[in-house]
Order: structure tokens, then C-alpha cells, then sequence
């Protein structure tokens, strides 16, 4: 049976590789509502309690700046900035 370390060896094993810190180029198109949709992932993937995902957990601070950055870049050049915050707010209020 494979482990929780075991799984996270193979995760660091993965991520380490070389070439897996190059910059990557993508054009991407990409509507508006996949845009906010990909940006809530991301946002609530890196705030993920402990336990819930091994390679989430692996994921270096610098990681997670550069995975914030991108939603926030995301959202930017598709004009969704004050859209994202007001749903945001209302998810907030919502939850409690």
C-alpha cells in the first residue's frame, strides 16, 4: 500500500525535474466565465485545509505567489477585477 510520504516523494520527484521551473509561453483564449471560474479554483485550491490534497500541500510559498499572480493577471486583462471582489464579498457573506 503507498503511503502519504510515499505520494509526496513522487510529487517532489515530479516537480523538481528539470525544466519544470522554465517560463511557458501559452496563448490562451479563454472566456470571461472561465476566466472567474479559473481564478475561484485557484483561489480556493491554495486555501485548501492540510490533508486534503498531497501536491497542493507541496507547493512552495513562491508557488503559491506565482499561482495568485496569475489569477490576479488573469483577471485583470479581462477587465474582472471589481467583478471577482463583489462575488467574492458575497461568497464571504454567505459562508458566515
Amino acid at each position: 500500500m503507498i503511503t502519504a510520504n510515499d505520494v509526496a516523494r513522487v510529487f517532489d520527484t515530479i516537480l523538481s525535474t528539470p525544466g519544470m521551473n522554465e517560463t511557458v509561453k501559452m496563448d490562451l483564449k479563454i472566456s470571461r466565465k472561465n476566466v472567474l471560474l479559473l481564478c475561484h479554483l485557484i483561489r480556493d485550491g491554495l486555501n485548501l485545509r492540510e490533508g486534503s490534497s498531497m501536491l497542493l500541500e507541496s507547493i512552495s510559498e513562491q508557488g503559491k505567489a506565482e499561482l495568485e499572480s496569475l489569477s490576479e493577471e488573469c483577471l485583470q486583462k479581462a477587465g474582472l477585477i471589481e467583478v471577482h471582489e463583489k462575488l467574492a464579498g458575497i461568497s464571504a457573506s454567505i459562508k458566515g
